[in-house]
């Protein structure tokens, strides 16, 4: 070899043409890592997010195998290999290429994920993150490495029609094996995407059924009613339902209170005597424009006069309990002022014959 360069026949040489091609490709991928990767790595740091260095550092490694390979295939066509043994060597090279591609696709995935990932955990206290997640980069992996595969046989020259064909009606199976299963991970993807609820909202359902959200889960929502009992939701059924949610869209609720009293009785007075009786209500908002208290004459009963009571509280848990001690201050207070308080009562005539 050395005398080879000595007398410049060194070119003339296949198989030094192949090492000399295949060599510059290696330097050529040493200089594009040194001066445009380093560039840019370079610039990545200037940035507030580091998900452009990480890109950089994760695609250096297959980019020089990429170029190293390109190299390694156009040095093979100098071999002196006959026609069928250089198309076997480029089915081998380019199976390489594509292996390495499919490698590069699944790290940056990864990256995407893990940055999209932790943003996305930042703003929720849910474990449907942590679950989905990890099934995201399972997905992402397997879609990535299946079509490097068709690529693959494709560059092998296999006919994939019917293993598509295949696919599909086994996709097909499986999608109704698991439709259930599919239908709550993206009942809870849709749940969290809303925003409708999170950890820590009190909701009521349309069944009746209330309570606290403990967790948002990949598959079922935990929600802890008030008695202390836990209910386990699958998220298909809950994202199909009627919530209501009593934190959105502010904390504040209006409480109500119904009560009647006897016929005979000034309805202004009841009205003023009821709503100096709420005022006194710690939890009870100040009467305003947009959040009044009201004492509503409804309807003439037949043993009463019927009034309902409305009022704001600040804090929805501080509902039930400004409801029960507006009904007793409106009991003391119309006892107070010597207006009574009926019971359901029938007059019945006998006619005498």
């Amino acid at each position: 070899m050395i005398q080879d360069i000595l007398y410049g026949r060194f070119l003339e040489n296949p198989y030094y043409r192949f090492i000399f091609i295949a060599f510059a490709f290696y330097i050529l991928s040493k200089i594009v890592q040194v001066l445009i990767l380093g560039n840019l790595r370079r610039l990545a740091k200037k940035t507030k997010n580091t998900i452009d260095d990480t890109l950089i550092d994760s695609t250096r490694k297959p980019l020089i195998k990429f170029l190293v390979l390109m190299g390694i295939k156009i040095a093979v066509n100098v071999l002196p290999f006959s026609e069928t043994v250089l198309t076997n060597f480029h089915h081998i090279i380019n199976t390489l290429m594509i292996v390495v591609v499919i490698g590069l696709l699944v790290k940056i995935s990864d990256v995407l994920l893990n940055t999209w990932g932790k943003h996305w955990a930042e703003k929720t206290e849910s474990s449907l993150d942590d679950e989905l997640l990890p099934l995201l980069h399972k997905v992402v992996h397997a879609v990535v490495i299946i079509l490097g595969i068709f690529f693959i046989l494709g560059e092998w020259n296999i006919d994939v029609t019917g293993l598509l064909a295949g696919v599909g009606i086994a996709g097909l199976a499986i999608g109704f094996a698991v439709k259930d299963s599919l239908s709550n991970i993206f009942g809870g993807i849709s749940i969290i995407l809303d925003k409708a609820i999170k950890v820590g909202d009190v909701v009521k359902l349309d069944d009746g059924k209330s309570g606290t959200i403990l967790d948002v889960g990949l598959r079922s929502t935990k929600l802890r009613t008030w008695n202390n009992e836990l209910l386990i939701i699958p998220n298909g059924k809950l994202a199909n339902t009627t919530i209501q949610n009593y934190k959105k869209p502010d904390l504040s609720v209006r409480g109500e209170v119904n009560f009647g009293v006897e016929y005979g009785a000034n309805t202004t007075s009841v009205k003023k005597i009821v709503k100096d009786a709420i005022k006194t209500i710690k939890t009870v908002i100040p009467n305003s424009t947009k959040k009044p208290i009201q004492v509503l004459f409804l309807n003439m009963g037949d043993s009463a006069l019927e009034f309902k009571a409305r009022f704001w509280v600040t804090d929805y848990s501080d509902k039930f309990s400004a409801e029960l001690d507006a009904t007793e201050k409106i009991y003391n207070a119309l006892n107070k002022s010597k207006i009574g308080i009926p019971f359901p009562t029938r007059t019945v005539y006998l006619k005498k014959e």
